[in-house]
């Protein structure tokens, strides 16, 4: 049986008279690529900081069995985390960063970071902050993506990033980090570049989780038509969770029905998780 890495019961979270978080249930196994997707403002972020020992809550929540608020050290030896906001040293040289590093964190690869380094426009002598904002990034991600921990927690990793380097990075992603004994949760606005490598989906809207679902889950329970057609059908289990019109034809997306009833009508296709998003968090 697959380890649980995060157990996490009724969790919520207040700032003052502010609720962010609501009675938030979930469980994250060995072996998983988790998508943490919903909007700013809806409790994203703290829930990773949460998760990271950053802040208290209310409710109860195990990472590795044990407290994350009060074993937050100890954690930080079996799991890593990226802020959405890289904070680096602009002092230091990158080399004098990787030493440091080095010297710092028990699990950290220095001769992985090099290697990824090696191919990227980054040079180990360049001062930090003579680089640009998204090679600060990329450098903070090569610098935790060589930190051999069984738990990644990514909030908007690649923020700031053109569109070749986000694609680069989840690669590396995969390659260089991911195995069946390691689990990554990961938020980012960019829903439509992650969705091909998650292996399960959550989606969180003003402190609630309104979809928890593995991946190869969705082909089964949703699907999308796309049609010319004006359609309307007279059995209620074939109503849809959400309609569309655009000027050349209409989405309509449907849970839990038989795709095959739809095949007269236009194209049916797996819904996209952007288009998912919207159809569960508009009813």
């Amino acid at each position: 049986m697959p380890k649980t890495f995060v157990d996490v019961s009724n969790l919520s979270k207040h700032y003052g008279s502010n609720q962010v978080l609501f009675d938030i249930n979930l469980t994250i196994e060995e072996g998983e690529i988790v998508g943490l997707i919903g909007p700013n403002g809806a409790g994203k972020s703290t829930l990773l900081k949460a998760i990271m020992g950053l802040i208290k809550y209310s409710g109860k929540m195990s990472i590795f069995d044990k407290d994350p608020f009060r074993n937050r050290t100890e954690l930080l030896k079996s799991m890593s985390y990226i802020a959405d906001v890289a904070s680096l040293p602009g002092w230091m040289k990158v080399k004098d960063l990787l030493e440091f590093v080095a010297n710092t964190h028990p699990k950290f690869d220095q001769a992985k970071a090099k290697e990824l380094l090696s191919g990227t426009p980054i040079m180990l002598n360049s001062r930090i902050e003579t680089l640009s904002k998204g090679m600060k990034t990329r450098l903070h991600l090569v610098v935790i993506l060589s930190i051999n921990t069984d738990f990644l927690v990514l909030d908007e990793p690649t923020l700031g990033l053109d569109v070749l380097v986000r694609r680069d990075f989840q690669d590396r992603l995969v390659e260089d980090y991911y195995t069946q004994n390691r689990s990554i949760l990961i938020t980012t606005h960019q829903v439509d570049e992650i969705e091909s490598i998650l292996t399960r989906v959550l989606f969180i809207t003003e402190g609630r989780i309104t979809l928890d679902i593995k991946t190869d889950e969705l082909k089964q329970r949703y699907v999308k038509l796309v049609t010319d057609q004006t359609v309307a059908f007279s059995d209620p289990a074939m109503k849809p969770i959400y309609q569309r019109s655009l000027p050349q034809h209409s989405e309509i997306i449907f849970q839990d029905v038989d795709a095959r009833k739809l095949a007269d009508y236009g194209q049916v296709v797996t819904p996209s998780l952007e288009d998912l998003f919207v159809a569960i968090n508009s009813q």
